[in-house]
């Protein structure tokens, strides 16, 4: 696949050297999908996948039969901080949207980055059904200049407690008094970078 995403970045930042965790089911291989292209899921109040497109299946390398009614936690990569898993299902199911830059796993272990927008799916009666995902390439700069040093600091947080719950809570500290700094919500600080 064509590389995409906003051309070269002046600190040219690599992931895989040593922000893996995980590296027996890790390549360090970074895949791309093409600007115009969206990736698209749905999933259930669980979180297990009821649609994926065409997109989806070619770049994370799954078939439609081996993703379907799995959990979209199946495509998570070990350098993801959990507190940003955890800010965007508290925001989705308190019925919000969100926007995040998100690191996934590909079946055979690559890694790609997306920007993706997350938006509870509701009923006629308003009631949330289900969530839906719409990721797209995120601006390369961003990603090297911005959110892998912060993912890094993040994970870092998460492991350097006892226990995950204690990471969780760090992490989710640290997202906090970052955003007091700026003096910003979750929404704007995202959406300045």
């Amino acid at each position: 696949m064509a590389k995409a995403g906003g051309g070269d970045c002046s600190l040219g930042v690599k992931l895989g050297v040593t922000f893996v965790t995980d590296k027996s089911r890790l390549t360090g291989v970074e895949r791309y999908f093409d600007d115009n292209d969206i990736i698209v899921s749905k999933t259930n109040l669980k979180g297990r996948i009821t649609y994926a497109n065409d997109v989806f299946l070619q770049v994370a390398g799954y078939t439609e039969k081996e993703i379907l009614d799995q959990p979209h936690s199946l495509i998570r990569h070990p350098d993801m901080p959990r507190c940003v898993f955890k800010l965007l299902w508290d925001t989705i199911q308190g019925g919000h949207e969100i926007f995040a830059y998100v690191l996934n796993r590909c079946k055979n272990g690559d890694h790609y980055w997306v920007y993706a927008h997350v938006t509870p799916s509701c009923d006629a009666s308003g009631e949330i059904v289900g969530y839906h995902s719409n990721r797209r390439v995120p601006d390369r700069c961003i990603i090297e200049e911005a959110i892998i040093p912060l993912y890094k600091d993040l994970k870092a947080a998460e492991d350097g407690e006892s226990n995950r719950k204690q990471g969780l809570v760090a992490s989710s500290g640290a997202v906090a008094n970052l955003l007091q700094e700026k003096n910003v919500q979750y929404d704007e600080f995202v959406a300045t970078l």
